[in-house]
């Protein structure tokens, strides 16, 4: 479940303007080698977007190391409210790109037959921005801060190791993610031999245990998996050992439940 970086060679022959990746799958966990991708985009002068939603909340993230050109990420994904999220772009590239929405505070002065845009970042924020959820979400980067990314990272590694050694003792249970948990996040995507997820997840459910079930917003890789989808459990740092034991018991009832 690793990126074909030799198909990625042969789309770069294509001359592409933008490359977007993500930073970890929300569904494998696999993190790709990002440092290389971008790289080998730049010596074609592609730019390069990081989709870090997955992938900022288990891990220090450098973006001056990285080289990217931009950066996204999402703050219900790290302890944050919905409906807020954070681009980063060069400063260079954001002082090109026009804005795309128009509203208060993204223009300087405004004539009949001219106006002067703002500087970054306001011509990119028009209007009343979403004030108090973003005050949130500052606060919640600040405990992220404080508590360690790197703590983190480790805390879910562990977990991660801790679920694959618990879920791969069911023969009927196929894990989707790498076998290398160094370059795997904590997402544990699972499916059982001929029961569906969403009747996996319903019966976790009844255990008190929230999972995904689905495509989870990717299609085509569920087809060439040929799989119509998964169970997904995710860990974060306020998980424990206990609570993969928990899922551990749910896995077994519903093995009992449709067998």
């Amino acid at each position: 479940y690793e990126l074909d970086m030799n198909a990625y060679q042969q789309l770069l022959k294509k001359k592409p303007k933008l490359i977007c990746v993500t930073g970890m799958s929300n569904v494998t966990g696999t993190i790709p080698n990002i440092k290389k991708i971008i790289q080998e985009a730049h010596k074609i002068n592609a730019r390069v977007l990081i989709d870090g939603a997955q992938s900022v909340a288990h891990q220090a993230t450098d973006v001056q190391k990285l080289g990217c050109d931009f950066l996204t990420f999402s703050a219900h994904k790290m302890l944050g409210p919905t409906g807020v999220g954070i681009l980063y772009g060069k400063k260079e590239l954001l002082e090109k790109m026009p804005p795309f929405l128009y509203g208060g505070d993204m223009v300087k002065s405004v004539e009949y037959k001219n106006i002067v845009l703002n500087g970054i970042p306001w011509k990119f924020e028009a209007g009343t921005p979403n004030i108090a959820d973003v005050i949130a979400f500052g606060k919640a980067l600040e405990y992220l801060t404080k508590t360690g990314l790197k703590n983190i990272e480790t805390h879910d590694k562990k977990l991660l190791r801790y679920a694959k050694v618990k879920f791969s003792k069911y023969p009927k249970v196929k894990i989707y993610s790498p076998e290398n948990t160094e370059n795997s996040g904590p997402v544990f995507s699972f499916t059982i031999e001929g029961i569906h997820p969403h009747d996996i997840a319903s019966v976790f459910n009844e255990e008190n245990i929230a999972i995904r079930s689905g495509h989870h917003c990717c299609q085509p890789l569920m087809e060439s998996l040929n799989i119509s989808g998964t169970a997904r459990m995710s860990f974060y740092f306020y998980n424990t050992e206990d609570d993969i034991d928990r899922a551990e018991k749910a896995l077994k009832h519903v093995l009992k439940i449709f067998k």
